[in-house]
């Protein structure tokens, strides 16, 4: 008998975002379908304007996985996870001992197929690398999304992440925030006018 999926099952339970006012609250099981549709789009974008060889359904698939170990260590915020090199080099190895926890209650007969889904280690550096811009792309989008509820608790994380995302080497990412972020700004009412 596995465990796995009874385990990832519990995504749902897991809240991002802990330690700020939150107008909606987030779930990593949510968060993880959002940037798995993102990181999708990103290797989509990637291939046909830049010249990208990503598959896009592997894109999609890693990002459903990628915060998997959080079922076992919660979300740890970022001030508390990069709070200095040592809570981060020791933080790393929690992480990689929950993903490896996972991937033994994998049958061995299905291992091979899941280790790069489950443990960073095994995960192919490329995807990884596009995944955590989709992850990054998708945080930002929370702080829009707070931001426009009249949530100011998301400010500072705002100004971290477009940072972070003006400084990503991936010109994909760029691509996404100019003809897609705007219409996160939006209203229903005016998304629809704009059909």
């Amino acid at each position: 008998m596995s465990h796995l999926f009874a385990h990832l099952a519990r995504m749902k339970l897991i809240q991002r975002w802990p330690l700020m006012f939150n107008v909606r609250t987030e779930n990593v099981q949510e968060h993880s379908l959002q940037v798995a549709i993102v990181a999708h789009a990103l290797a989509i974008i990637s291939n046909k304007k830049f010249d990208g060889n990503y598959d896009a359904h592997q894109a999609a698939t890693i990002a459903i996985f990628h915060d998997a170990s959080e079922i076992l260590t919660g979300d740890l915020p970022t001030p508390v996870k990069y709070f200095n090199k040592e809570i981060e080099a020791e933080y790393k190895k929690i992480e990689a001992i929950a993903e490896q926890r996972l991937l033994d209650m994998v049958p061995e007969e299905f291992k091979e197929d899941y280790q790069g889904l489950l443990t960073s280690k095994h995960a192919d550096s490329d995807y990884k690398a596009l995944v955590k811009s989709a992850d990054t792309l998708c945080a930002y989008l929370k702080c829009l999304e707070e931001k426009r509820a009249g949530n100011t608790e998301f400010n500072t994380a705002k100004k971290r992440l477009e940072q972070s995302l003006h400084q990503d080497p991936n010109l994909a990412v760029h691509y996404f925030i100019e003809h897609f972020i705007p219409s996160f700004t939006l209203d229903l009412d005016d998304i629809n006018k704009q059909l």
